[in-house]
């Protein structure tokens, strides 16, 4: 192919081979940008008229020369060019195309190095807020289930061993809070970029008396940078988007892991929608958790991006490097990933069945009614809680050896370890009584679930508001 000389050849005698403007190119991955990079010229341009650095006629045909850009995109006729290297020049060039000379002084007080600077911002805040928008329909779809199945009992684990029984309100509840937790990473990440570096220029600032705040203002930024040579080389809100994402990504891959254990024969539990399984070539009688599992496994792909973003921005000395390129392709891999995983997981939970008496019934083995037994003994003997706790061991060991639950023995067999137990332990071995015990403020009673509730409503309401907000 035949490629034209690029947009700063001017000071070169020779220009790299088109094997090399092909491989220093950014187009194919930051062309994404287009309406923000659009966006951002037409408010520059608007701008530079304003302050009588170019006519208002020029102002309006370069206006109008990328509504007519923005119209070709939007229908898929424009033409990308490689050469181009970059969504910035793409446009530009196009532009001059178009309008002629007019086009040509859109770049006055600016540069690339702003441009993209305040490009990948504004794209960051469109995509962080459509991220945490469905982020908050996970957490309404969690509150729903707690509230549904407030009354539903399952074995709490520790170490993938069955511990103490809960309600699962309690469980849908834990990972509500997770998910309130990376809301709250995701919108630092839009306060960290929500910082207007144009006008920045290069590194050192213009000559040209710009109007940054007006800029700011018409882009929708509450703030412009402070220091333009930190304007132009700061990625800091991209780490905080991708890690955000890494956090959320991880959350998910836990809830993952346990819908996939969790619907399996040996547990049966809960029981995926046909919606969100699929089979096997060979074996029939397959129902697999694939979408839990790809979850699960892109976690490594996002984490990787933030990997990888790190070590882009390691050891750069201000201002702009060209390394800064590779910025994009990981940030933008990991808010895709994160937000399409977001959304499966929302409605693989919306369509998940339960097996009420398989997780009752598992919730009355593993001698979870220990803990209990050796609090009874405080509380109604006044006994040490080690010695209670080993009363209650050896009980336990000895319902091991015969293959029988706590719940099997009779107040007699149970007075044979201490003498002192009475017809009230019964109490304290009936799973029902044992999850209402927990009192606490975030303990699994129904009490308190009833509190958790409405503490998280009313957190997502506010994140709710905040969203609406921007």
């Amino acid at each position: 192919m035949s490629l034209k000389k690029p947009a700063w050849s001017g000071r070169f005698s020779d220009v790299p081979s088109e094997d090399l403007i092909v491989f220093g190119a950014s187009l194919p991955v930051d062309k994404r940008m287009w309406r923000q990079d659009i966006a951002g010229s037409i408010v520059h341009s608007q701008m530079l008229a304003r302050q009588g650095i170019i006519t208002d006629k020029e102002a309006a045909a370069i206006k109008s020369g990328l509504q007519v850009i923005e119209a070709q995109i939007e229908e898929g006729s424009f033409q990308w060019a490689i050469e181009d290297e970059d969504v910035h020049m793409a446009i530009e060039q196009a532009l001059t195309k178009l309008i002629g000379e007019d086009g040509a002084r859109l770049h006055t007080g600016r540069s690339r190095n702003d441009q993209v600077a305040t490009d990948t911002r504004l794209y960051l805040m469109d995509r962080v807020l459509s991220i945490s928008r469905s982020l908050n329909a996970l957490r309404l779809e969690l509150i729903h289930l707690a509230e549904k199945h407030s009354a539903v009992i399952i074995p709490g684990y520790t170490h993938l061993q069955k511990a103490q029984p809960i309600s699962i309100a309690h469980y849908y509840l834990a990972y509500a809070q997770m998910f309130a937790r990376d809301f709250k990473r995701f919108t630092s990440a839009y306060e960290a970029a929500d910082n207007c570096p144009l006008g920045s220029a290069a590194l050192a600032g213009t000559s040209y008396p710009l109007d940054r705040e007006y800029v700011a203002d018409q882009l929708g930024f509450t703030r412009v940078s402070i220091n333009a040579l930190d304007s132009v080389s700061d990625r800091d809100f991209l780490l905080d988007a991708v890690y955000a994402a890494s956090v959320c990504q991880v959350h998910l891959s836990r809830l993952s892991e346990e819908l996939i254990l969790w619907t399996t024969e040996e547990f049966g539990y809960l029981k995926l929608s046909d919606k969100y399984s699929t089979g096997s070539s060979i074996m029939p009688q397959k129902k697999n958790a694939d979408f839990a599992e790809l979850i699960r496994g892109k976690t490594g792909r996002v984490v990787g991006d933030l990997n990888s973003l790190l070590v882009t921005l390691k050891g750069l000395p201000l201002a702009y490097n060209k390394d800064m390129q590779e910025d994009k392709e990981p940030a933008f891999d990991a808010l895709d990933t994160i937000e399409s995983c977001i959304k499966v997981m929302t409605g693989m939970i919306a369509g998940l069945s339960l097996n009420e008496g398989r997780m009752r019934e598992a919730s009355t083995g593993g001698f979870m009614a220990a803990t209990d037994l050796a609090d009874y003994l405080v509380e109604k003997h006044l006994l040490p809680f080690r010695q209670a706790h080993e009363i209650v061991g050896n009980i336990v060991l000895t319902c091991e050896r015969q293959g029988r639950k706590l719940q099997d023995l009779s107040i007699d067999e149970l007075q044979g370890f201490y003498p002192g137990f009475g017809r009230d332990v019964e109490d304290a071995l009936r799973i029902d009584k044992i999850v209402d015990a927990r009192t606490t403020e975030g303990g699994t009673s129904r009490t308190a679930i009833a509190v958790q509730l409405e503490k998280t409503r009313q957190a997502y309401s506010l994140d709710e508001q905040l969203i609406a907000l921007r």
